[in-house]
C-alpha cells in the first residue's frame, strides 16, 4: 500500500465537497474558456501569419480602426451645436425684483436716472441672451463655438462670443457706466449680480438627440469583404491593412455567435470535457494519494495551481495580449514535486496542460512541448536539497523545450535558412520559450512564499535546518553535548528506519536533530550530559525530578517558536514521548510510599501521541537508542531483546492508535534497528591467551631462530 494513501472513512460532506469542487472548476473554466474564431486566432501585425490561408467563409465590412472613428467624431464634434432655451420670464422675474427692492429706500430715493439705466441694462443683456457661468464653462471645456437657441418654435445659431455669461453681463453694465453719467460707487452698492441671471437653459435631451444624430452619421466601415475572397496565406506578412480585415472577420464572426442548437452543443462538449479532466484529478487523489486529499492545504494548494494556469492561458488567448508560450507552465510541477511527490506533480502537469490547450488552434505543439519541459523539472528536482537547484532546472527545462520545438519544426519540413515565408522556421516562438525559461526563475522566491502562506515546509528547508551550524544546533552541540550526540544518532537510525519501510526519511532526519532541545535549559539534569558521577537529582524529590525532566518538552516548543522552526518540527518535539511517563521515577516514588496515593499525571508527558508515521519512528529509534547506552553487554540476543521489549512495550501502551503505521513497519524498524545496533556497539574479539605448553615451545622456538638470523646479518654486512 502507498505511503500516501493510508484508508481513510469518508463521509457523505467529504464527496459533496469534492463533488463541488468539480462542478465549481468546470463553471470557472468554461465560462472564461475563449469561443470561436476570434478566440483561437492569434496574429499580429507587421508580422508573419501563422496559421494556413485564409479565405473569407461569408461577407462582412472592414471596419475602421477606433483611431480613425475617433478622428472624424473629432471632425464631426467641431459642428456640433448643443441646444439652449430662451426664457423670457427670467428677464421679467428680474427686472420686477430689482424694481420692488429699489422703489423706496428708507434714507433716500434711489435717482430716476440710476433705475433707468439698470432697467435698460437689464433688458438689453438678457435681449442678447446670458448663459450661467457653470454653462459657459462646459462649453469652453469641450470647445464649442456655436449654440443653437430655441425661441418659440424656431432654432437659430448663435457664437458664444456674442453671448453674456452672468459675470461678463455684470462686468458689461459697469464697462458703459461712465458714458451714462453713472456713478460707479453708487452703482456698486445696488448687488446688480442679484439681478443677472441665466435665460438661456440647456435642454438636455435635444442635444443628446442631437449628438446621437452626429454620432450615427459616422460610418463604421471602410469597405466590404466578399465571401471567398483570399484574405492571407500562411507566412505572409500581416500588414497594417490586412490586420484590420481580420480584426473585423473577428468582431463579425463574435457578433454572429447566436445562441444556436451547435452552440450549445459545443458548449456541452466543452463543460464535459473540463469536468472528466478535473474528475480524473480528484480519482487520482482519491484513490492514490489520500493524505492530499484528507488535508484542506494540499488540496488548496494544487486546486489553485490546476486552475489558475488555465485561466491566465484563456485571458491571454480571449485578449490576444500576448503569446502562450510566454507563460511558465513547468512552474507547477515544480511547486507540486517540491511540496507533494513527483507522480502527482506529473498528473497535475498533465491535466492542466490539457485544460490550457482548450483554447488553442493547433495544441500538439503546445502539448508535447510544455509535458516535455514538465518531465525534465521533475527530473532535476528528484533529490531537491538546495534552493539554487531551482535555477538549474530553469535552464534545462528552458533548453529541453527549444531543442523539443525545434525537432517538431524539422520534423515539418519547416526551414532554418533560404526557405519561403510559408516554410520559414518562425524564431519569435523561440525568444517566447526563452522568455518564459527566465520567468521560471521567479519559482524561486514564490517557492518561499508559498511555504508561509500555506505552511508547507519542503525538504530546500529540511536540508537547511539540518545543517549542525546552525545556531540552535551549534548552541545544542556546546552546552548539551551528551543530548546532541544523542540526536545524531537518532537522526541517523531514524533516516535508516524511513527509507527502508517508505516514509519521509529528510522529515525524520531534521525532526530527530530538534527533538531533544529542551533539554538545552536544564542540561545537567540528563545522564548524557552529567559529567563525573555528579547527579543533581539525587537532591531532589521524584517528583520534582520527573517535572524537569517531563519539562524538556514544552521548553522544546518554547524554543522552536522562539527560533520560528516550522511546525512540522514542533509535531516531532511534541510527541516524541508521547503521552508516556518518567517511569525511573515514578516506580521509584511508587515504590518509596507504596500505601500513599501518586497523580500520575505528575509523571506523565504532556503528549500528544504520534500522528505520523515519520513522528511514530522518532518515538521507537529515541526510545531504543536512549535505552541500548545501559546495556552492560552488547550481544545479538541482548540487543534483539531490549528492541522488541522497548517497541512491544509502546504498542501495548496504544501510543500508536492513532497513526498510520502498520505492523509490517514496526517489524521492519525492529530489524533495522536491530542491525544498526550490533554495528554501532559491537563487541571487540577477545584474543586467547597461550597456555604453559604452547608458551615453551614458542620460546624455544624463538632461540632457534635468533642465531640464525644473526649469522646472516653479520654475513650481508
Amino acid at each position: 500500500m502507498s505511503r500516501y494513501n493510508k484508508p481513510t472513512d469518508k463521509s457523505w460532506k467529504d464527496y459533496f465537497l469534492q463533488f463541488l469542487f468539480i462542478v465549481c472548476s468546470t463553471f470557472i473554466l468554461v465560462w472564461f474558456l475563449p469561443r470561436g474564431e476570434h478566440a483561437t486566432m492569434q496574429f499580429e501585425a507587421n508580422k508573419p501569419w501563422p496559421y494556413g490561408r485564409f479565405i473569407a467563409p461569408y461577407d462582412f465590412p472592414i471596419l475602421k480602426t477606433e483611431a480613425q472613428l475617433q478622428h472624424e467624431r473629432d471632425s464631426l464634434m467641431k459642428s456640433y451645436e448643443p441646444y439652449f432655451e430662451l426664457q423670457e420670464r427670467v428677464e421679467t422675474q428680474q427686472v420686477e425684483a430689482f424694481r420692488k427692492a429699489f422703489r423706496n429706500q428708507e434714507n433716500e430715493e434711489l435717482p430716476a436716472q440710476y433705475r433707468s439705466f439698470v432697467e435698460t441694462c437689464l433688458h438689453e443683456i438678457y435681449s442678447r441672451g446670458v448663459i450661467s457661468n457653470s454653462d459657459l464653462q462646459t462649453l469652453q471645456l469641450e470647445k464649442i463655438s456655436h449654440i443653437l437657441i430655441i425661441h418659440d418654435t424656431e432654432a437659430s445659431s448663435y457664437a458664444i462670443g456674442a453671448l453674456f455669461s452672468e459675470k461678463s453681463a455684470y462686468e458689461y453694465i459697469f464697462s458703459i457706466a461712465e458714458q451714462h453719467l453713472v456713478n460707479k460707487q453708487k452703482l456698486q452698492q445696488l448687488n446688480l449680480n442679484l439681478y443677472i441671471k441665466g435665460n438661456l437653459v440647456f435642454d438636455e435631451s435635444k442635444s443628446n438627440k442631437r449628438l446621437e444624430d452626429l454620432e450615427h452619421s459616422v460610418i463604421p466601415s471602410s469597405g466590404y469583404v466578399q465571401a471567398g475572397q483570399n484574405i492571407i496565406d500562411r507566412g505572409d506578412i500581416v500588414t497594417e491593412e490586412v490586420y484590420q480585415i481580420l480584426e473585423s472577420f473577428n468582431l463579425a464572426q463574435a457578433a454572429r455567435q447566436q445562441p444556436t442548437r451547435d452552440d450549445r452543443l459545443q458548449l456541452l462538449g466543452q463543460a464535459f470535457y473540463v469536468a472528466i479532466i478535473i474528475l480524473c484529478l480528484v480519482l487520482y487523489l482519491n484513490l492514490f494519494r489520500q493524505d492530499y486529499a484528507n488535508s484542506w492545504r494540499y488540496s488548496l494548494l494544487l486546486s489553485l495551481q490546476v486552475l489558475s494556469f488555465p485561466l491566465l492561458t484563456f485571458l491571454l488567448v480571449r485578449h490576444a495580449l500576448l503569446t502562450v508560450y510566454l507563460i511558465p507552465y513547468a512552474m507547477l510541477p515544480i511547486f507540486v514535486r517540491v511540496f507533494m511527490d513527483s507522480r502527482t506533480a506529473f498528473f497535475a502537469h498533465v491535466c492542466t496542460i490539457l485544460l490550457c490547450a482548450m483554447s488553442l488552434r493547433y495544441p500538439f505543439e503546445f502539448i508535447t512541448t510544455q509535458l516535455m519541459g514538465g518531465l525534465i523539472a521533475i527530473y532535476s528536482l528528484r533529490d531537491l536539497s538546495e534552493r539554487s537547484q531551482i535555477f538549474r532546472t530553469a535552464i534545462m527545462v528552458t533548453a529541453t523545450a527549444l531543442v523539443f520545438y525545434f525537432s517538431i519544426d524539422l520534423m515539418h519540413g519547416r526551414k532554418v535558412f533560404d526557405g519561403n515565408s510559408a516554410t520559414l522556421i518562425d524564431w519569435d516562438i523561440y525568444t517566447h520559450i526563452a522568455i518564459s525559461g527566465v520567468l521560471l526563475l521567479f519559482a524561486y522566491p514564490l517557492l518561499y512564499l508559498l511555504e508561509r502562506i500555506f505552511g508547507f515546509t519542503s525538504n530546500v528547508t529540511l536540508v537547511e535546518l539540518s545543517n549542525i551550524n546552525c545556531q540552535l544546533l551549534r548552541r545544542l552541540s556546546e552546552q548539551a553535548p551528551g543530548t546532541f550526540q544523542h540526536s545524531m544518532m537518532v537522526s541517523n537510525l531514524a533516516a535508516a528506519v524511513a527509507n527502508k519501510i517508505g516514509a519521509k526519511a529528510q522529515v525524520v532526519r531534521t525532526g530527530a536533530l530538534y527533538h531533544d532541545i529542551g533539554k538545552l535549559e536544564n542540561p545537567e539534569y540528563f545522564t548524557e550530559n552529567q559529567l563525573g558521577g555528579l547527579n543533581p537529582h539525587n537532591n531532589l524529590t521524584n517528583k520534582d525530578s520527573a517535572a524537569i525532566i517531563l519539562r524538556h518538552v514544552t521548553d522544546g516548543l518554547a524554543l522552536a517558536d522562539k527560533y520560528n522552526l516550522p511546525k512540522i518540527i514542533r509535531d516531532f518535539i511534541a510527541t516524541h514521548h508521547g503521552r508516556g511517563m518518567a517511569k525511573y521515577f515514578y516506580i521509584t516514588e511508587k515504590n518509596a510510599h507504596p500505601d500513599e496515593p501518586i497523580n500520575v499525571e505528575d509523571y506523565t508527558y504532556v503528549g500528544p501521541n504520534p500522528s505520523t508515521t515519520e513522528q511514530a519512528i522518532l518515538m521507537m529509534v529515541d526510545a531504543v537508542e536512549a535505552s541500548a547506552r545501559s546495556l552492560k553487554e552488547y550481544t545479538e540476543e541482548s540487543v534483539g531483546t531490549l528492541v522488541d521489549k522497548i517497541i512491544d512495550g509502546q504498542m501495548a501502551d496504544g501510543y500508536f492508535r492513532d497513526c498510520p503505521i502498520t505492523f509490517a513497519d514496526v517489524q521492519t524498524t525492529k530489524s533495522v534497528l536491530k542491525e544498526k545496533l550490533k554495528t554501532i556497539y559491537h563487541t571487540r574479539v577477545s584474543y586467547p591467551t597461550l597456555n604453559a605448553e604452547a608458551e615453551a615451545t614458542e620460546k624455544a622456538q624463538k632461540e632457534e631462530v635468533t642465531p640464525e638470523a644473526n649469522h646472516k646479518g653479520s654475513t650481508s654486512k
